[in-house]
């Protein structure tokens, strides 16, 4: 469809120039004599662009352009005249005008500004969806009681600059919920800054945090701000804070309560206003007593605690987050839209969903790539959600697969186990102890395979008694 421009000019002949170059170019043109019948025409046939006259009888440019602005802020308009002065070119940007024509011009300066002004339409555009599709990525979806639990304390902390503490298992959508209260406070203009600690090396999560100067230490080859000076004015997500070490943990505590920052290799301190939202999935109370985390620290952090529920607590949810990944990863991978029969959703609800909304998601894209034609039925779903034996345990029921001997660290079999929660605690334990093995023992690797943080990883093996097998 060809850009349509419109141009509102009480002088016929300006009208006319102007039409003769746009639509030599291309381009559809249409004219308007006053300032009431342009606003007119822009509300019944919506052009992509307008060329307006400064200097007209009754209604002058300027308040027109105020008009403009009223009913659609985002065309982009471009101001004409002949006899226009400083002033009136400085009032039409301020009105939110793009460019100044003066007469006489010629075809090229037309053709130039028209260009421009809807290279500047399609970049609003664009920067509108992107907008819309990031608030649509980052909904907090879900209407359960345990879920409006967590929105009621978002809604009453979000206005403020209160530190935020956000618990949870890992995968319940904490970082989801920080974005959340971001968005609706005050700074939702400014950066939303995040750091995972837990991912960091300890030799670096100083340097990452405060910055540092040139020379300050060997491979400091450039000055760097620190995550605290990139939020300033902004909100700072500090994810899996207990795995902070005590001396990062005494400098963190620092900013809180001077709200200033020391780069590595720098005497002087920067003033930062920073909105400090921190998540864990550790009880940080009992991380205090095993003198793990500082209780000064905690009591800074846990103005606003949030408990973020895990997944098996708001099953009422999932039907409606199902409909939501569905949708996105129909639009993040431009493959048709697919709807989930009745008995496929129920197993999904009944299931226990241990990684939470993350094991979902990756569980709903997997599907809608995967199963064949409109509809995802039951049959397609993986064995474990069905209800059948877990995968780890039917493969080691195979007669293909060797049998680990006996040792130390292989626990009791399930048979023997006396309650619901006995044989729970004891596949769980099979589990970890054959994934610890597939991965040579490897605590960070294993706890990548099976997705879960290390700290967590490090509890089950203590929980358990799990300790490395040696050969011999």
């Amino acid at each position: 469809m060809k850009p349509r421009i419109l141009v509102i000019d009480d002088e016929a002949a300006i009208r006319d120039s102007v039409r003769m170059i746009l639509e030599y170019e291309h381009y559809e043109c249409i004219g308007a004599s006053s300032g009431p019948e342009g606003l007119t025409i822009l509300k019944r046939d919506q052009p992509d662009m307008v060329l307006l006259d400064i200097k007209m009888p009754g209604m002058s440019g300027l308040d027109v352009l105020g008009e403009i602005r009223k009913v659609d802020e985002s065309i982009p308009v471009a101001m004409m005249s002949g006899h226009g002065t400083v002033t009136d070119a400085m009032q039409a940007t301020r009105l939110g005008a793009f460019d100044f024509i003066e007469k006489p011009f010629t075809s090229e300066r037309v053709l130039v500004t028209v260009a421009k002004g809807l290279e500047v339409r399609q970049l609003k555009r664009e920067n509108r969806e992107l907008k819309l599709a990031m608030e649509s990525r980052y909904e907090i979806v879900g209407d359960s009681p345990s879920l409006r639990v967590v929105l009621e304390a978002v809604r009453k902390a979000a206005p403020t600059n209160a530190t935020v503490l956000l618990t949870g298992e890992s995968g319940v959508g904490k970082e989801l919920v920080a974005r959340t209260v971001h968005r609706n406070s005050p700074r939702a203009g400014q950066r939303f800054v995040q750091v995972n600690c837990a991912a960091i090396p300890e030799e670096l999560i100083e340097s990452e945090l405060f910055g540092h100067e040139k020379g300050s230490f060997t491979g400091a080859t450039e000055k760097q701000i620190g995550k605290f000076e990139q939020a300033d004015r902004g909100t700072i997500f500090l994810d899996e804070v207990g795995d902070m070490s005590p001396k990062t943990q005494a400098k963190v505590l620092r900013v809180l309560q001077e709200q200033e920052v020391e780069r590595l290799g720098s005497a002087r301190t920067t003033k930062v206003d920073v909105r400090v939202i921190a998540a864990t999935n550790k009880d940080l109370e009992e991380a205090i007593a095993r003198g793990e985390f500082r209780e000064d620290l905690f009591f800074r952090l846990n103005v606003i605690p949030i408990v973020v529920p895990p997944l098996r607590e708001r099953r009422a949810d999932i039907p409606q987050l199902v409909q939501h990944l569905a949708a996105r990863t129909s639009d993040e991978h431009n493959i048709k839209p697919k709807k989930f029969e009745p008995r496929a959703m129920e197993a999904l609800q009944r299931y226990r969903w241990r990684g939470n909304i993350r094991e979902l998601r990756n569980t709903v894209e997997r599907l809608m790539i995967m199963a064949a034609g409109d509809v995802v039925r039951f049959e397609d779903l993986p064995v474990e959600i069905r209800g059948g034996a877990p995968v780890a345990t039917a493969a080691a029921a195979s007669n293909d697969v060797p049998q680990p001997a006996a040792s130390a660290a292989t626990p009791a079999p399930a048979s023997s186990a006396g309650t619901l929660r006995e044989f729970k605690d004891t596949a769980e334990r099979a589990f970890l102890v054959q994934k610890l093995r597939e991965n040579g023992w490897n605590i960070s690797k294993t706890a990548d395979v099976i997705d879960t943080p290390r700290s967590n990883l490090y509890k089950k093996l203590e929980q358990y008694g799990i300790k490395q097998e040696v050969d011999g």
